[in-house]
């Protein structure tokens, strides 16, 4: 079995210069956790998550640091600080960040196949390490893509040779 016995030819995909509004209103459409970003030759730039969207409304710093003491012997202490999500002005970023360029907030470094890559080279790359991978890129040799595989394609695949 190949990627090619795997793969989604259909491939819903977002541009890098898509704003971040843009990709939000894919992913209400599309019951995706995340898109391929592709040039104007359908050439993989990117990839964009949904995880790479919510990074966007988590703050940057969240440690508090409290001075305690009098100068010139002044400690500082180290507190963790985790916002809740409602306690998030989501509104004031979703209008800052609305705007942006997928570019800006997409992953470049992807991991792909084409699409005689073997079945066990798909299943390493899924069920590696690496806990983002939850997609595979099919490209062909000039990095176009034509095809997708998912988690589910290869379970549902698996699923279907022992049915039959």
């Amino acid at each position: 079995m190949q990627a090619r016995d795997l793969m989604e030819s259909d491939v819903k995909t977002v541009g890098p210069d898509d704003d971040v509004a843009d990709a939000f209103k894919k992913f209400a459409r599309y019951d995706f956790s995340g898109f391929p970003v592709v040039d104007d030759g359908d050439r993989l730039v990117g990839v964009v998550t949904e995880s790479d969207l919510v990074d966007l409304f988590e703050p940057d710093d969240e440690t508090l640091w409290i001075p305690i003491g009098l100068p010139p012997f002044v400690d500082t202490l180290t507190y963790q600080v985790k916002a809740p999500w409602g306690d998030l002005d989501l509104g004031v970023d979703m209008v800052r960040n609305a705007d942006r360029p997928i570019s800006d907030v997409m992953s470049t470094d992807v991991a792909t196949v084409t699409p005689d890559t073997d079945v066990d080279e798909v299943l390493d790359l899924l069920a590696g390490d690496d806990p983002d991978i939850n997609r595979v890129p099919v490209v062909d040799d000039d990095d176009r893509i034509v095809g997708i595989i998912a988690r589910q394609d290869v379970i549902r695949a698996f699923r279907d040779k022992r049915l039959a």
